[in-house]
């Protein structure tokens, strides 16, 4: 295949499925250069050859580095050696085929990682220093909302397109404890979700207001995701997945999850250990859980198609469970 010309190596690489470009990378300088050439996204478009894919920043505690990888169906986390290894966490908001990188602490920068070419492109200072921070993303603007004073927060919103800041300053609600948001929250119909550790608060960037959903607080959800306005989490607790409507306002248990339910053998964990993030990737549900083996603890990952019926049922098709990682690594 070295024997060919770029043109026609562009035209095979483009009907690889992009989880395998991190290991084609690997093979020379060459390969390198034609993953990361726009002559091979332009191509995979002519042939429709476009594919969600799960991008993910793991610890390893042997060197105490973040690194990049994406989730190859089946195959588990491929290492994406191209990307920057990262000191510390960083929340993240992906936008198109980019994916924002900023400090959930005190905020100076934000890293662009361009998923086309799983490069980093020049990183570009926030003004305005803040606290602890949750972000999403309404309308092509990033929300980034952090602690600014023990009463105050501040609002910074990100034109992508423009890559200019606007700054805001708010009171902030009622009974929102400092220093206890989430590392992470939730949009749903142009709205940002978020929590602390008792209670649910709700922005409203258009109206620059907070709001209340009493029956949002009645599960305290955490690492949860949207589909089609929809927020999914799994209850450790409970052992259940869980869907929050915002146009009904009620909460319901996906069913058909009894296959989930049999896998998590991690409940014989201690309870401050048990975890499960539930992610979104195209119209799938994605969630990792730990899992007790005789030797270790893996991270698995079950892919779930969603089925919404009448009367507010929301059933759960499990494509496919297995483990994608080691704990230690």
């Amino acid at each position: 295949m070295t024997s060919l010309p770029d043109d026609i190596i562009v035209d095979i690489i483009a009907r690889v499925p992009r989880t395998c470009y991190p290991t084609i990378s690997l093979i020379s300088r060459r390969f390198r250069s034609i993953i990361a050439s726009p002559e091979l996204y332009t191509r995979r478009s002519l042939l429709r050859c476009t594919e969600h894919c799960l991008y993910a920043l793991i610890y390893n505690p042997k060197n105490g580095h973040y690194h990049w990888y994406i989730l190859r169906r089946r195959k588990g986390f491929i290492l994406i050696p191209s990307l920057p290894i990262m000191h510390t966490h960083g929340n993240s908001v992906a936008l198109g085929s980019k994916i924002y990188v900023y400090s959930n602490r005190v905020t100076s920068s934000v890293l662009t990682i361009d998923c086309t070419s799983n490069t980093v492109q020049p990183s570009f200072n926030i003004p305005k220093a803040m606290g602890e921070t949750v972000a999403g993303i309404i309308d092509g603007k990033i929300y980034v909302i952090g602690e600014l004073a023990p009463l105050r927060l501040r609002v910074m919103v990100l034109n992508t397109e423009k890559q200019m800041w606007e700054t805001a300053e708010m009171t902030k609600p009622p009974g929102l404890k400092t220093g206890h948001l989430w590392s992470g929250c939730v949009v749903m119909e142009g709205k940002i979700y978020m929590r602390d550790l008792d209670n649910s608060f709700v922005y409203v960037p258009k109206e620059k207001k907070w709001e209340m959903e009493e029956m949002l607080n009645s599960h305290k959800w955490k690492y949860a995701c949207v589909l089609d306005d929809v927020l999914y989490y799994y209850d450790c607790l409970e052992n259940r997945l869980r869907a929050y409507d915002t146009k009904h306002k009620f909460w319901v248990v996906v069913k058909g999850g009894e296959r989930l339910l049999s896998e998590t053998s991690w409940l014989r964990l201690p309870t401050i250990s048990r975890w499960a993030y539930t992610m979104s990737c195209g119209e799938k549900l994605v969630v990792f859980f730990p899992k007790l083996d005789i030797y270790s603890t893996k991270i698995w990952c079950a892919e779930i198609a969603l089925e919404r019926r009448q009367g507010g049922e929301i059933w759960g098709k499990f494509e496919w469970c297995g483990a994608v990682l080691d704990s230690d690594c």
